[in-house]
């Protein structure tokens, strides 16, 4: 058994899982805190994450670019109002050049399971590395590979039979010639809305598989022009004062998703009115109304997606699938489709799964089997009862609906930071928390999330299969980050 750093005895040995914004914005504040003691572990060859891994085409943020970055490193020379995928990627790497976290970076390691060992008070982290298990030792235990990271396949009869090319947006194949080819598209979420329209002029036929039709709106994207450009790279406040305004303009759509979801009447106006001047085909546009409230789903931004679908070469399907055979689809209706590829734009599996590891607690519990008995489940969503040392980053009921996704990163992290205060000044060997503040914790937000319009009827990726959210903060993010500001040392259970 190997430790997880060679760092001195006092230094808490740390394992950070996943080398993506959460575990890069973990391990700079680490450096700044004066822990060097810790290595993330990269189940990939590169870090990155989410941005690594979506190559497809188009892909893109929906949250303006900056907002969707850190605090404490602005990025002047953002070329466009939402970054695409290369840029973001390339910011991540300068992020982690800059701070000097790279030489703490371990590729190519998968962490497959952490055991928590109550004789000796430290974690047991076992790790394959090019199919090697090995495992090394941790005081601390950050989980930071996010939800994002798992791509969900779509469960189909005779998946397996099909004959041509197959694959997730997330693994896209980009050896593969889409030119000529009939392609199909199962899944009409973001990533879909995004890649859809650039290889729609590409293909022979596309058809496009939907099964609820999501709420659409235009994406005020456009290039940044150099002299604005200028401005944010000689006068750092103009850009300050942008992020800022572009974060309460987003905060503010939590008034009408939290608190008073009568308010979406409004943009349900603005989308079905956009939607019927962008797709002037009665028949297509019926398909392409959505029947739930506005913001139940995760709502679109493109200005391109309804345009791609209103092509001669494609069709939007609507009857369900039956199953999958060699050389195509088969719709519920009977009529077989034919196809030279199927792409799944089906999202990832955030809800109703198992842990991203097995992880395993006092007295043996164990994360995957409380997370598919109740759903995923955390105290802020950072720690869960049982485990101690144990934190995560974009745990559960983190999520936004309405802001940037850093915006709650940055605050688990400041969390976890004062978290491993505590531990020193209490000279603590580990923090545990106690089940009753997370059972009450969960109790009052689910209570909360019953007022909001994640609740109101619809199914989405953001509940698991009962119904019970699990995936988003149902209130401001500013309440989220005043709450994780600092640990409260009661709610916790210190071993000496």
């Amino acid at each position: 058994m190997t430790p997880a750093s060679s760092a001195p005895p006092a230094a808490p040995r740390i394992a950070i899982v996943g080398g993506g914004f959460a575990g890069i914005g973990m391990a700079i504040r680490l450096q700044r805190m004066g822990i060097t003691s810790f290595t993330i572990y990269e189940a990939a060859g590169d870090i990155g994450g989410t941005w690594r891994d979506n190559t497809y085409p188009g892909a893109a943020c929906d949250v303006p670019s900056h907002l969707y970055s850190f605090s404490f490193e602005p990025n002047p020379a953002w070329s466009r109002a939402f970054g695409g995928q290369a840029e973001i990627f390339a910011y991540l790497k300068h992020c982690a050049r800059k701070y000097d976290v790279e030489r703490y970076v371990r590729c190519n390691a998968r962490v497959a399971a952490a055991r928590f060992d109550e004789a000796r008070q430290v974690w047991h982290v076992d790790i394959d590395v090019n199919g090697v298990r090995e495992t090394v030792e941790a005081d601390v235990v950050i989980a930071a590979s996010g939800p994002l990271s798992r791509p969900a396949m779509p469960q189909i009869a005779g998946l397996e039979r099909f004959e041509g090319k197959l694959f997730h947006s997330a693994r896209w194949d980009h050896a593969y010639p889409l030119e000529g080819k009939r392609v199909a598209v199962i899944g009409t979420g973001a990533s879909a809305a995004q890649f859809v329209p650039k290889i729609q002029p590409r293909v022979a036929h596309l058809d496009l598989f939907q099964r609820t039709a999501p709420w659409v709106m235009p994406k005020p994207d456009k290039p940044i022009d150099a002299r604005a450009r200028w401005l944010f790279e000689h006068l750092p406040f103009t850009q300050r004062f942008l992020r800022s305004a572009i974060y309460w303009q987003l905060e503010s759509r939590a008034i009408a998703f939290v608190v008073n979801p009568e308010l979406l009447k409004v943009p349900m106006k603005f989308g079905l009115s956009y939607l019927e001047r962008r797709v002037k085909d009665p028949e297509l546009r019926a398909k392409l109304t959505p029947n739930y409230r506005f913001g139940c789903k995760r709502v679109l931004l493109s200005s391109d997606y309804y345009p791609a679908l209103s092509q001669p070469n494609v069709d939007v399907v609507t009857s369900g699938i039956r199953e999958i055979v060699a050389d195509g689809i088969v719709t519920e209706d009977g009529v077989h489709r034919p196809a030279d590829a199927i792409i799944c734009g089906t999202g990832f599996q955030v809800n109703d799964v198992r842990a991203p590891f097995e992880v395993t607690g006092l007295d043996g519990a164990d994360l995957s089997t409380h997370w598919l008995r109740d759903g995923p489940e955390a105290y802020l969503g950072v720690s869960v009862a049982n485990f101690p040392n144990f934190f995560m980053i974009v745990g559960p009921n983190t999520g936004l609906g309405h802001n940037s996704l850093l915006y709650m990163i940055e605050s688990q992290v400041q969390y976890i930071a004062d978290c491993l205060r505590v531990l020193r000044r209490r000279k603590a060997r580990t923090m545990n928390l106690r089940p009753d503040v997370q059972r009450d914790f969960n109790a009052r937000l689910q209570k909360d999330m019953q007022h909001s319009v994640w609740a109101s009827g619809c199914r989405s990726y953001y509940q698991t299969r009962s119904g019970k959210v699990t995936a988003l903060w149902p209130g401001f993010s500013f309440s989220f980050r005043k709450r994780t500001r600092r640990a409260r040392p009661h709610d916790y259970r210190f071993a000496p």
